[in-house]
C-alpha cells in the first residue's frame, strides 16, 4: 500500500517523458505545462520513494537494499541532467540537446527499472 504513491507518480512522469521525447523526435515544440507536470511528478515520486527508503510511516521498515539506493541516485541524476539540458544546449541547440536528453532518458529509464525492482521485491 505504501509503494502505490511513488509507483503512480513515477509512472505518470515516465509516461509524460515518453510523450515529450516523441514530440522532440518529431521536431515539435513541447508545451510548458507538460514539461512542468513531468518535472513535478518526477520530483514528487522521488521524494515519496526516498521517504520510504528511510522506513514506512507505521514503523515497519522496507528493505532499502542496493536497488532502492541505486534507483534514488539514478533518478536524482535524471533530474539533474533534465535541469541542465537547457543550459548545455544554448550554443549548439540540436546536437548538444539531443546528447543531454539521451543521458537524461538513460538515467531515468535505468532508475525507473531499478525502482520497480526495489518496489516489487519489497
Amino acid at each position: 500500500m505504501y509503494l502505490l504513491p511513488p509507483v503512480v507518480l513515477l509512472s505518470l512522469s515516465v509516461t509524460l517523458g515518453l510523450l515529450l521525447g516523441l514530440r522532440y523526435l518529431r521536431g515539435e515544440r513541447s508545451k510548458p505545462v507538460l514539461v512542468a507536470a513531468h518535472l513535478l511528478l518526477g520530483i514528487a515520486g522521488l521524494q515519496v520513494m526516498v521517504l520510504l527508503l528511510r522506513g514506512a510511516p507505521d514503523g515497519s521498515r522496507l528493505p532499502a537494499g542496493p536497488a532502492g539506493s541505486a534507483a534514488a541516485i539514478l533518478l536524482i541524476a535524471a533530474i539533474v541532467t533534465g535541469f541542465l539540458t537547457p543550459m548545455f544546449s544554448r550554443r549548439k541547440p540540436r546536437k548538444v540537446r539531443s546528447t543531454a536528453l539521451a543521458f537524461h532518458a538513460g538515467f531515468a529509464a535505468t532508475g525507473f527499472a531499478a525502482f520497480l525492482v526495489w518496489a516489487l521485491g519489497a
